[in-house]
């Protein structure tokens, strides 16, 4: 099997899908593929290393600090090179146009869907009709386009069912997994409610300062709780446009902005050291965010609705309704659980998610495919 992962972004919202790009592609080099990963880049590259190579082609600024490629045949001739028995893309619009070169060669199309593009671009600019319309026809050019559909959620896969359903496109479901060497528990504390000393209640929000990652939620569902008398303290880890919003938005309430976290443990330690974590996007088709925080050991308050909440079980956290004062309500309730109690429970949890079960199923789609495009029918 040879699989040459298309990746068409680069930039300062990447990491998370980043991440989930380098995580699978090394388990498909561990399990003996052939893997390629294409990137953009500000000039041409090749590199070798131990899970494959990667191919950087030379691609144009697109906001601050982005780059995309936008010549999809130079993607194609280094396709042709490498001969690849699939593609698996993470791009819905830009590298389209490659699809069309798998299917004359034979090669299995398999399009990783990581957002919801119809609630996220709803989150952005608040017209929801208008996103879901446009999305809508987008949306049927995809299922038609590509041989498999892999989703996170079941939140992720109500997008496409019907439509991938009309076209015979089948819609997989495969959960992301999260690195539980790196994001882990910190040192032990006393096993005690949260509330019982005056000491002020530590939450915590990692993400992408952007409308549609919801941080003003977080920022928000903090300020109700110091409104009510609550003593908090939040701390945002993230970088994005909206950084300066938020600032005016927290007003006089105890929360700090740190900005970009660059290194993973230095991210888990700062995880670890809350006890709660705000992760509460309804749009997210999955919450990589969400695993991170439980992996280190800290229970999740997110929305009770959303991919995110599919990974909240009773033992790791809670859920509410996406507005200030239910989710203030629900961490009111989890701070006074016993702490130690509710930090096994987030670690077990997360413990459920190994990148190695993702790896595995993600072979597994590839895999199907290859006997139909062997025989010569094109399932698409």
């Amino acid at each position: 099997m040879r699989i040459a992962q298309l990746a068409n972004f680069v930039g300062p919202a990447s990491g998370g899908m980043k991440h989930a790009v380098d995580a699978l592609g090394h388990g498909y080099a561990a399990a003996g593929v052939e893997r390629l990963l294409v990137v953009p880049g500000p000039t041409d590259r090749v590199t070798s290393t131990e899970h494959g190579d990667v191919v950087q082609l030379r691609a144009p600024r697109v906001g601050a600090g982005y780059r995309l490629i936008v010549e999809p045949w130079r993607v194609t001739e280094v396709l042709e090179r490498f001969a690849p028995t699939s593609v698996e893309l993470s791009d819905k619009l830009t590298l389209l146009p490659v699809t069309s070169w798998a299917r004359r060669r034979g090669v299995a199309r398999v399009l990783i869907s990581h957002e919801r593009l119809d609630d996220m671009l709803a989150l952005r600019t608040g017209h929801a009709l208008g996103a879901r319309a446009s999305i809508g026809l987008l949306n049927r050019i995809l299922v038609r386009s590509f041989d498999a559909i892999v989703v996170t959620s079941r939140y992720a896969e109500a997008e496409f069912g019907t439509l991938a359903a009309a076209v015979g496109c089948p819609v997989r479901r495969v959960p992301l997994g999260v690195d539980l060497e790196t994001f882990r528990p910190g040192p032990a504390r006393l096993a005690r409610p949260t509330t019982d000393d005056g000491a002020p209640l530590r939450l915590v929000h990692a993400g992408r300062l952007s409308r549609e990652k919801s941080p003003h939620l977080a920022v928000t569902t903090a300020v109700e709780l110091h409104r009510r008398g609550r003593p908090v303290q939040l701390d945002v880890y993230g970088a994005g446009p909206h950084r300066d919003e938020l600032e005016q938005l927290a007003g006089s309430a105890p929360v700090r902005f740190h900005g970009f976290v660059a290194g993973r443990r230095e991210l888990s330690r700062a995880l670890a050291a809350a006890d709660v974590a705000l992760s509460v996007c309804p749009g997210e088709t999955f919450g990589l965010a969400v695993l991170e925080a439980l992996a280190s050991g800290t229970p999740v308050v997110t929305a009770d609705r959303g991919g995110a909440r599919e990974l909240v079980d009773g033992a790791s956290g809670a859920w509410a309704a996406p507005e200030p004062a239910a989710l203030a309500d629900a961490v009111e309730r989890l701070a006074t659980r016993p702490r130690a109690r509710l930090r096994a429970g987030a670690r077990r949890r997360a413990e459920q998610f190994p990148w190695s079960a993702s790896v595995e199923r993600m072979l597994a789609v590839h895999d199907e495919l290859r006997p139909a495009l062997t025989a010569g029918r094109d399932i698409a």
